[in-house]
């Protein structure tokens, strides 16, 4: 096609002329459309307002993104129609600016961008040209009011004269107002699905364009439902019939194609390719958006599987919650094997969606040999990486690793009717790592548990004494935590002079150091006592001890001697180091506290442990006691000495297990929290007939 020189106007006083220079930014077309959108509302040409912004829009941005110049804008309008001129500043020959131009063979495919943006203009324009000057190039366009005298356009590659093109529309070409209604459709950003009836609409305009009996437009979701019919037209294509197939630009998974039962014409391809296009971008959104919906959905479950992982420091029931998670959401069946001290694989938990294959999995887990699905276990926890599983369980395993340390594998069965796709595979892979974590931490808290529950027992004697005449018993409570070592313990041992001393203490904090201290303090009693040391003596060394070796950790401390007295009385030598002071239960009701307070252990160098003597009668009692039972909280309120008094001032003439049982008991009913801090309670009484 030859390029003209200039357009055709129509000079006198109904012309409207605007003329402005815009500046090459991503700006300039929206600035451009409002230049044509004034000269439009001036000349009362509103019914061109869509075709008319819709070219403009195309040069001006053909224009930035190419000739990268400023840019001249001229609107002129008359009775019958407009024309705009869009001129940039950039040299080359007009062959350039007009590439994309092609005869009647040319296939729409080979058409560049830039060319499809004058595609349009043929189009749409009823007529349009070039323009060439030594200051650089530009592109017109003529639109006239429908019925206008004179009305026509130039076919896309015919040839024209070096001044006005004119010519003769072509009967089987689109009007510019059916191309413009095709291409500015859009789909109902309400509708559950809009998709269907956008594609529909678009086929049904694109058919009735190009006089088509039939169309159908395919898409495959790669979903594993297969390519699915999006949108049909028309009668069904008959079989072995010559199809227009054009295929759907869209990106994995995502795939189709668009057919048309059409008679070839020159615009039944191009229109189905700018339709196909058209639809192509919009089933673009739809998979970004269904992949952010899902992947968003993903990160949730994720979320919700670690809180729940998170919650069970059990290991066996963490194992048991991993296929809960996974099936059926990400697999038909899933499996936890878990690695013992020789690297051998057992089966920890299993579950399918079909409950009654179940017995079917184990089988087919327990199998051997060098096909079976053990061995493929075997190599995935070996390598470390993920291996295939062939039938009849079909699927994948993952190893489950955590702080570098092989625990076992995750085996998950494909879904029923399609693969695992690469986000599924990436999430199994991910609640691989957070389940073998989870796994992980459960088994360090267990171990922590068992080394705390073998030291707090080695902090406490097995057994209490059996002595004529006195009988003991306490009662032990660790704090919620079960994890953590607490400072409270007792004793009751044998002095050299045929009495018996009971010791009850108290070491602040808790934890392994607490531990450490509280046998210290255990031990150094023991040693001295032993000695024949006097018992004030014996605390005076003690509290040299702790503050020299203690690491800043005190200790309450509360000991008695008893030994036998008048008659079947009982003597009691009662020293309290900081501790608080045991209750006296008489054997005929009544309760007192006795004693008086002294300095505890490990705070100074000095220390004050006043000494209390008294008898206890056959039937009385004398209860030891922590803190924590007269700490224990129920909100603000907490159980205090005084509830301790009045709850064991009944029990009088009670033996000694039942009073301490009975006090434990009152202790933990208070609250319906788990204890904050230990609870120990000892008792001694006066067994005589």
């Amino acid at each position: 096609m030859s390029a003209e020189t200039g357009p055709a106007t129509t000079g006198g006083r109904d012309e409207h002329v605007r003329r402005v220079r815009l500046p090459a930014d991503r700006r300039t077309p929206a600035a451009a459309r409002a230049v044509v959108r004034s000269v439009l509302t001036e000349a009362h040409l509103d019914e061109l307002a869509n075709e008319a912004l819709l070219l403009t829009t195309e040069l001006s941005t053909n224009a930035v993104e190419h000739a990268r110049t400023e840019l001249d804008i001229e609107v002129v309008a008359d009775p019958i129609g407009l024309t705009v001129t869009v001129s940039d500043f950039a040299n080359g020959p007009v062959e350039e600016l007009t590439v994309g131009v092609r005869n009647d063979s040319t296939d729409i495919a080979e058409v560049s961008e830039r060319g499809r943006g004058l595609l349009l203009v043929d189009h749409f324009a009823s007529r349009w040209g070039t323009t060439y000057l030594p200051t650089g190039k530009g592109v017109w366009f003529r639109l006239d009011r429908p019925g206008a005298a004179g009305q026509g356009r130039v076919r896309f590659g015919e040839a024209a004269s070096a001044g006005t093109s004119t010519g003769t529309g072509d009967s089987s070409a689109p009007s510019a107002g059916a191309m413009s209604e095709l291409m500015q459709t859009s789909p109902d950003p309400y509708a559950e699905d809009p998709l269907p009836d956008f594609a529909t609409g678009l086929l049904t305009r694109v058919a009735e364009m190009v006089g088509a009996a039939g169309g159908m437009i395919r898409l495959d979701r790669g979903d594993g439902q297969g390519r699915q019919v999006l949108a049909r037209y028309g009668r069904q294509p008959r079989p072995g019939s010559d199809l227009l197939r054009v295929p759907l630009t869209v990106h994995r998974p995502y795939s189709g194609e668009l057919e048309l039962d059409a008679a070839p014409s020159a615009y039944a391809r191009p229109l189905a390719v700018l339709t196909a296009e058209r639809l192509s971008l919009h089933l673009e959104n739809d998979r970004l958006r269904r992949a952010d919906v899902r992947r968003r959905a993903w990160l949730t479950f994720l979320a919700e599987a670690s809180e729940l992982l998170a919650q069970s420091l059990d290991v066996e029931l963490t194992m048991a919650l991993i296929p809960q998670l996974v099936v059926p959401r990400l697999g038909q069946w899933c499996a936890v094997h878990t690695t013992d001290e020789w690297g051998r694989l057992r089966l920890a938990a299993a579950s399918h969606a079909d409950e009654s294959v179940l017995p079917q999995l184990h089988s087919v887990l327990r199998e051997t040999g060098p096909d079976s699905v053990q061995a493929r276990l075997r190599e995935a926890s070996r390598n470390g990486t993920q291996t295939p599983l062939g039938g009849p369980m079909e699927g994948f395993a993952v190893p489950l690793i955590a702080r570098g340390q092989r625990l076992g594998t995750l085996a998950v069965g494909r879904h029923q009717r399609h693969r695992h796709d690469p986000d599924e595979v990436a999430v199994l892979e991910d609640v691989a790592r957070r389940a073998a974590l989870a796994i992980e931490n459960a088994r360090i808290h267990a171990e922590r548990r068992r080394v705390a529950h073998t030291l707090q027992q080695s902090l406490l004697p097995p057994v209490l004494p059996v002595v004529e005449g006195i009988g003991f018993a306490a009662e032990y409570v660790p704090t919620g935590d079960d994890a953590d070592v607490g400072g409270d313990f007792y004793d009751v041992l044998p002095l050299p002079d045929g009495r018996w001393l009971v010791v009850i203490g108290d070491v602040s904090g808790k934890g392994v150091q607490a531990a450490a201290v509280t046998g210290l303090v255990r031990d150094v009693i023991r040693v001295l006592v032993g000695d024949g040391k006097p018992l004030v003596e014996a605390l005076t060394r003690l509290n040299e001890t702790l503050v020299e070796r203690g690491g800043g950790r005190y200790c309450t401390l509360a000991l008695a001697a008893v030994g036998p007295g008048d008659g079947d009385q009982l003597d009691v030598s009662l020293h309290l180091a900081g501790h608080d002071r045991p209750v006296l239960l008489r054997s005929g009701g009544g309760a007192d506290f006795v004693g008086t307070g002294g300095t505890a252990l490990g705070l100074l160098d000095s220390i004050a442990s006043p000494t209390a003597e008294f008898p206890l009668d056959p039937g009385d009692a004398l209860v030891f006691y922590t803190d924590g039972v007269t700490e224990r909280r129920r909100g603000r309120d907490l159980f205090g000495t005084d509830r301790l008094r009045e709850a064991a001032a009944p029990l009088g003439g009670y033996s000694a297990d039942v009073v301490a049982a009975r006090l434990r008991a009152t202790a933990i009913g208070f609250s319906p929290e788990t204890p904050r801090d230990d609870i120990a309670i000892l008792v001694l009484r006066n067994d005589a007939a």
